[in-house]
């Protein structure tokens, strides 16, 4: 794979950048923010970071077969020094005016999405998928890759890099002979989609919802679909690996602001909306939904034109059909073949972290959701809790959700109002304030305070709870990253 090869003489056209010391004829051949995965010829960019100032690895860079080393401070001279005897440049990127609160370094991130803009542009032949939205967007993205991935050269977003640095590097990483690029897309405030998107130029996307992620910055549901709808912005048309292909974005039927969001972006832009869900209106639909024992689902795929095909899907809950459906309207937009696709994402890996059932001999499943949450997210994770056999007790252990700012004591109380709802044998939160928010919204709803824990770290919810725990039961973890109840789920099963 090539990934990014630019002379350096054009990259700092392209980015604004000062050639320190070095020849501007030389090459670089792929980028990195890590100074440890410097391979030759490498461009390390160096970001001055809250804890880790990259600058300072700047000289290991150098040492390790870096082509350039792009800095956002003053270079040392013992740098400069030792740059020109292994030969390598050193780049110092532009001063920017003005930041987001999400920027850790401003110019070294507008460095990189310059960059990428640039490698973007000598690759027009790329077909650019955007994934936005509040919740399922890597599912989702997971599930494009490997439906496109049956017909196309298709590159895509590793892990969750969607971000204001992750989109960059995802599009650097990108080669000459892919097709099929999907970006996933994330955003914490207004404005930064319409970043990324400017960058990227996807031709076709999607918004899986709108919920509640991110309200803490932005205020409301409604600044919130108006940021995702910023995808439109920089929506192309494309004549590439797919053929020609007219701007189009794809929904849910139950997206609540899909009427706004059609009426004061797409329409305006020219860019087509399909919607995809249970409706018997939807482009892309699911009928005779079932699910079986382990909560999978398996239901029809409809298209409008009567095409349809039966499926079952590895991935237990009934929200991954949503995801199943904007995958699938997708790749059908870009002419993959129909029934490849749709066995290509029923039969994907199972993403770690995220609704993982995992088990160990004498010891009790464990769905392991720890990998981020939402409310939203919470309630789908407790409904394949629910959905699922179990021949001992069901435990959910819940913990805390980050991000959701003034809204964040109300919006925990509906997690722990919905939970006191399902049947469930034992309820732990976990965390501070809000995880006794969310304990008496639970109490208040008539859960026996026999059969609540509130704890305050996952360390503790594995001493307290695990030893309790027995084969045959089944126990939810599910909660913000930063609760870290991965290390709960790893304990119970040890």
């Amino acid at each position: 794979m090539q990934m990014l090869e630019i002379s350096l003489s054009d990259m700092c056209e392209a980015t604004g950048a000062s050639l320190l010391c070095g020849d501007g004829s030389s090459l670089a051949r792929g980028v990195t923010t890590d100074s440890r995965a410097v391979e030759p010829q490498t461009a390390f960019v160096a970001f001055a970071g809250e804890r880790v100032n990259g600058n300072r690895f700047a000289a290991q860079a150098v040492e390790a077969g870096a082509s350039a080393v792009v800095l956002t401070e003053d270079a040392p001279d013992q740098l400069l020094e030792l740059a020109g005897e292994r030969g390598c440049a050193v780049l110092r990127a532009q001063d920017v005016d003005g930041s987001t609160p999400d920027d850790t370094d401003p110019a070294a991130t507008e460095f990189l999405l310059r960059l990428a803009a640039e490698w973007r542009r000598r690759n027009d032949q790329w077909v650019v998928v955007g994934v936005t939205g509040s919740v399922g967007k890597t599912t989702t993205k997971d599930m494009l890759a490997a439906a496109l991935g049956t017909q196309f050269a298709t590159h895509a977003t590793k892990g969750n890099f969607n971000n204001l640095i992750g989109l960059p590097l995802t599009l650097l990483a990108a080669d000459p002979s892919d097709e099929v690029v999907v970006a996933e897309m994330g955003m914490n405030r207004s404005g930064e989609l319409a970043r990324l998107t400017a960058v990227a130029r996807p031709t076709v996307a999607l918004i899986t919802n709108v919920g509640t992620s991110h309200i803490g910055y932005l205020g409301s549901r409604e600044n919130i679909a108006r940021a995702k709808a910023e995808i439109v912005s920089g929506m192309t048309a494309s004549d590439a690996a797919a053929g020609p292909v007219r701007p189009c974005l794809v929904m849910t039927d139950d997206n609540d602001f899909g009427s706004l969001i059609e009426r004061e972006y797409c329409v305006p832009a020219g860019v087509e909306v399909l919607r995809t869900g249970f409706a018997e209106a939807s482009a892309v639909r699911a009928c005779d939904l079932t699910l079986d024992g382990e909560g999978r689902p398996s239901f029809v795929l409809r298209f409008a034109d009567g095409w349809d095909h039966e499926v079952s899907l590895d991935a237990p809950g009934r929200h991954v059909v949503a995801d199943f459906l904007l995958a699938m309207a997708i790749a059908d937009r870009l002419g993959a073949d129909r029934s490849l696709a749709a066995d290509a994402i029923a039969h994907m890996p199972q993403t770690r972290m995220r609704l993982e059932v995992l088990s160990a001999p004498g010891r009790p499943r464990v769905i392991d959701d720890s990998y981020n949450a939402s409310p939203s997210s919470m309630a789908a994770a407790l409904d394949v809790l629910c959905s699922m056999t179990c021949a001992g007790r069901r435990v959910a252990v819940l913990g805390e959700v980050g991000e959701l700012g003034a809204e964040a004591a109300r919006l925990h109380g509906y997690i722990g109002a919905y939970a006191a709802a399902k049947p469930l044998d034992l309820l732990v939160f976990v965390g501070g304030p809000n995880a006794h928010e969310m304990a008496e919204a639970a109490r208040t709803m008539g859960f026996s305070e026999d059969h609540l824990e509130v704890v305050p770290t996952a360390a503790v919810a594995l001493d307290t709870i695990g030893p309790i725990l027995a084969e045959g039961d089944l126990v939810l973890a599910k909660g913000s990253r930063s609760v870290g109840l991965d290390l709960f789920a790893k304990g119970v099963l040890a």
